[in-house]
């Protein structure tokens, strides 16, 4: 059934359609208030007595490729209220039409809104502009901060942690509720204070999910005592395997020597390797001359004062933590390493061909990286004893240690195997990092104190006392399904908002546009 079109329909509701004419690249429409009696706003008493019209334009959404601009002839009405405390009052429109002093619709307002809310400032101006939609960046930033509305949610589990507003500078805090998987606040900062304080005012907190360092912990302990703290399951991961990859760097003098690798045949290495191999022997003899000191009885701090090194590196040295001879660095093969492999296992030997089929596929490296990888591939395929003097670094002995025997080639087969029959403590610290692996992923944590005690006297020493302090928190991290994934999710959402800011948006604005978006 086909309805009649009316002027009426095509302005927002409670106002009626006067004349229309263009002005321009400008549509006009003049419009008053459909009702003939308005409302008090400070008593509420109704009043037909006008005392006078004026005239105010306010922006609503374009048609026909125009901007729209209503005319609005508003009208002023005496209070004839005693008590009223005003004579003389503006006529009110209806709600979600048309808001006090307001120069743009709602209907309008919310577009703008939520423009802000997805593109930011600048951006948005530029799009809005091509929607026919005059609104400034300013503006759109302002509405976003005006409308913005924390959640008034009662919260019963919540993850918090910190993000780099400056990596190395300056830091903040995000917390998030994880029942309704939603960001709660921003804190300016991550001191124990600011939290505790932020904690305390919201006593109805049961779970507080957190990352391994301590302030959050002390913080939620003094603020909500009642409240279990539940360990972030990724973090206890990620730091039993980097305690492994210590246990490996503290070894290295025992794995050269069970390798037959304690002197290294300069001629094996590639032009970069032959670098970190001399660098690696300027840093011996420093180390030589620290560890001299320490066995005389001398402590750290006198030791810096007479050798001029840094505190840090003169501590590495006598805890045996600076072996390595070749840093591993992040390579511009690591993207293709997968189609190399395919071409290699296909018969493609050749380093030259490898290189011009990669520049086919965007490869912008030289000839020289891809030669250097194919002479180490095609060495690490002959298992021989001048093979083995090449010693891999720390971090590639703990991934050959920690991965299947069946991925490994044979080169790599007989160095692990070497490792593993002269360095028995190493293999403990393996076998006992990959039982709390297990304990969290099959989330038991019957054997936790067991595990304790027998890391304890390993080579993980120090990862199991960090653990035995925070005993508590890690038991509920195993048990408990609750974790801080979700709230790095939220950071890696906070990020991109910042990087579409160019990383100029205020805490303010970042939680509004974080939160407005949800």
């Amino acid at each position: 059934m086909q309805q009649a079109l009316h002027r009426s329909s095509l302005v927002p509701r409670g106002v009626v359609v006067e004349s229309a004419y263009y002005e321009g690249d400008m549509a006009i429409v003049v419009v008053r208030a459909s009702g003939s009696v308005g409302l008090c706003p400070s008593c509420g008493t109704a009043s037909r007595r006008v005392h006078s019209r004026y005239r105010r334009r306010v922006t609503d959404l374009p048609l026909s490729g125009r901007i729209v601009q209503l005319l609005v002839i508003a009208r002023r009405f005496r209070c004839d209220a005693v008590l009223s405390g005003r004579q003389i009052f503006t006529e009110r429109f209806a709600e979600g039409a048309l808001a006090p002093s307001a120069r743009r619709t709602a209907r309008l307002d919310s577009i703008v809104h939520h423009l802000g809310l997805a593109l930011g400032g600048r951006p948005a101006a530029g799009f809005a502009k091509r929607l026919m939609l005059p609104v400034s960046k300013d503006t759109l930033l302002r509405v976003v901060r005006r409308q913005s509305r924390p959640p008034t949610d009662p919260l019963r589990v919540i993850g918090i942690v910190d993000w780099a507003w400056r990596r190395n500078h300056r830091y903040a805090s995000i917390v998030c509720n994880l029942e309704k998987r939603r960001m709660v606040t921003l804190l300016p900062d991550r001191e124990p204070a600011t939290a505790q304080a932020w904690l305390a005012a919201h006593p109805t907190i049961a779970i507080v999910a957190r990352d391994r360092g301590g302030g959050y912990g002390e913080a939620a302990a003094k603020a909500l005592p009642h409240a279990v703290q539940v360990a972030d399951r990724w973090h206890l991961m990620e730091n039993a395997s980097r305690a492994f990859l210590e246990a490996v760097r503290k070894s290295m003098r025992q794995i050269r020597t069970v390798i037959g690798a304690t002197t290294i045949d300069p001629k094996l290495l590639t032009a970069a390797e032959r670098l970190q191999y001399e660098g690696h022997l300027r840093r011996e003899e420093t180390s030589a001359a620290i560890l001299a000191l320490s066995k005389n009885g001398i402590p750290i701090k006198q030791i810096v004062r007479q050798t001029g090194h840094s505190r840090k590196l003169v501590r590495q040295v006598v805890r045996g933590e600076r072996h390595d001879v070749f840093r591993t660095r992040q390579s511009s093969l690591d993207l293709h390493l997968p189609w190399l492999d395919e071409q290699w296992a296909s018969g493609c030997r050749n380093g030259a061909e490898l290189w011009r089929r990669l520049k086919v596929r965007g490869f912008r490296g030289s000839l020289r990286v891809i030669s250097e990888w194919a002479t180490r591939r095609r060495r690490a395929e002959r298992a021989d004893t001048q093979n083995l003097q090449r010693i891999p670094s720390a971090r590639t002995i703990a991934r050959l240690m920690t991965i299947g025997r069946d991925l490994l080639t044979k080169a790599e087969t007989m160095t692990v195997a070497a490792i593993e029959a002269g360095v028995p403590t190493l293999v403990e610290a393996r076998d006992i990092i990959a039982e709390f692996h297990l304990m969290i992923q099959r989330k038991t944590e019957a054997g936790l104190m067991t595990w304790i005690e027998r890391a304890r006297a390993s080579l993980v020493a120090s990862f199991a006392s960090g653990v035995a302090r925070d005993e508590a928190a890690v038991r509920a991290a195993i048990t408990l399904p609750w974790s801080n994934g979700q709230t790095e999710g939220q950071i890696t959402r906070l990020k991109l908002v910042r990087r579409q800011m160019y990383g100029r948006g205020k805490l303010d604005l970042l939680q509004a546009r974080l939160i407005g978006a949800e």
